[in-house]
């Protein structure tokens, strides 16, 4: 290691501390002098100990010795044991009883020692990532105390399902005509869980409106079946306006078909002449609708208090519907194969059901070879409608009332608009 790369590490093992001590000196700022047993000073200076340790215990080369570990061991635990004295004594002066200081001292002097020891940017960063823990004390007690059993189970089990669950899943094709991967089912019901856990988090902080459509909006960035499903189910148990509900849903669908034009874009910008135009006009009047929608809730003029979302999400319930959505696949895909190229309209609108995006896909890979621009334009939204008129089906199934027949209104409404944009699109534009 050379001079310059030296100096340079040793200063961020004093930043380290500085940045540690900041925190801490302001967080005890009222503390009269001689009364605190770390500050600023102190957590800067055991920053840089670390770092002259560390440096010392590899001064014999770039690989730490054995001698030089041990060293390093024996000055960490001597500086544990002071440390740990001092801050026992402030906090039965104080009537305390905390080991924050304690740990963030003792993790000051370790990001120190790592500094020169290991990844620069590791150790910045973790000393970013502790300044912020230790700032937002409050904070999270605050939402610590707020939290409930449900919430948290719900957290719990989506982290599983997403970072213990889903890696062992096997991702090969199980089942008749080309079979479903069960590493996808899986996905499908972790989007549904997250789209549910996302708007339920958005409702509590935002409100019933803002969080609502703010939930829908970026759930339909990832799925706008699963923001349809998961409205139903809210509708049906009462736990939101109906009319606010179905302006979510309206505002998914919408986003929905402004991602079918990127995909379209992306893989093949031949169509956007032919299909963007249905598709933006079809987007534009789903968000009026959700606009309409929300002027004309109820719940606004009447001083009814706002529904609140009761649990984030059902498990038995986001796995059942992975599951019968992964099967409907399936006989997407069969009745697609029997079908052909030759009816790839028709395939398209069964496929649409049950995924846009894949039949999106499969639909720009067919041009040219096997389908014209025009062909492929009336396959594609043919399947982006029949994936709308899911939308319908689920609402009209789960939520039933008010938001089934407000979902249909504003399904049919972008139908409408967008085919009859189709047919002027395809008379003025040249094959």
């Amino acid at each position: 290691m050379d001079f310059e790369e030296l100096l340079s590490r040793v200063a961020l093992a004093f930043g380290i501390g500085l940045l540690i001590g900041l925190e801490r000196g302001w967080h005890t700022r009222d503390t009269a002098p001689g009364k605190r047993a770390a500050g600023v000073r102190t957590f800067a200076i055991s920053g840089l100990l670390g770092g002259i340790v560390a440096a010392i215990a590899r001064a014999s080369g770039d690989a730490l010795s054995t001698g030089g570990g041990i060293f390093l061991g024996v000055a960490f635990l001597a500086y544990a044991g002071v440390i740990a004295v001092f801050i026992l004594e402030q906090n039965r002066s104080a009537g305390i009883f905390s080991a924050t200081t304690t740990i963030g001292a003792l993790l000051t002097f370790m990001l120190g020692a790592y500094s020169l020891l290991g990844d620069v940017r590791v150790a910045a960063a973790s000393a970013v990532a502790t300044a912020g823990i230790l700032i937002v004390r409050e904070s999270l007690h605050g939402w610590v105390q707020k939290l409930s059993l449900a919430e948290f189970e719900s957290g719990l089990i989506l982290l599983a399902m997403t970072f213990i669950a889903l890696p062992i899943v096997p991702s090969r094709s199980i089942g008749p005509f080309g079979g479903v991967n069960p590493r996808a089912v899986w996905i499908i019901a972790i989007v549904l869980a997250s789209v549910s856990f996302a708007g339920y988090v958005a409702v509590k902080v935002l409100g019933e409106r803002r969080g609502v459509l703010l939930a829908a909006a970026t759930g339909g960035l990832v799925s706008s079946t699963a923001v349809s499903f998961d409205s139903a189910k809210r509708a049906a148990a009462g736990e939101a306006a109906p009319l606010i509900l179905a302006a979510g849903v309206a505002l998914a669908t919408g986003v929905s078909f402004v991602r079918v034009i990127a995909i379209v874009a992306a893989l093949k910008p031949s169509l956007l002449s032919l299909a963007a135009p249905a598709l933006l006009v079809s987007a534009s009047v789903a968000a009026a609708f959700a606009m309409v929608s929300l002027r004309w809730n109820p719940l606004s003029h009447n001083g009814q208090p706002e529904a609140r979302f009761s649990n984030p999400f059902g498990f038995w319930s986001v796995i059942g519907v992975a599951v019968t959505m992964s099967v409907l696949i399936m006989i997407g895909r069969f009745i697609y194969d029997e079908f052909g190229t030759a009816g790839a309209i028709a395939g398209a609108a069964t496929m649409g059901f049950f995924d846009v995006d894949s039949m999106t896909v499969s639909m720009t890979h067919l041009v040219p070879e096997h389908l014209n621009p025009r062909s492929a334009t009336y396959a594609v939204l043919a399947g982006v409608a029949t994936n709308t008129i899911t939308k319908v089906a689920i609402s009209t199934l789960i939520g039933r009332g008010r938001f089934a027949k407000a979902v249909a209104v504003g399904c049919g409404c972008s139908i409408l608009a967008g085919g009859v944009t189709l047919l002027a699109t395809m008379a003025f534009v040249k094959p």
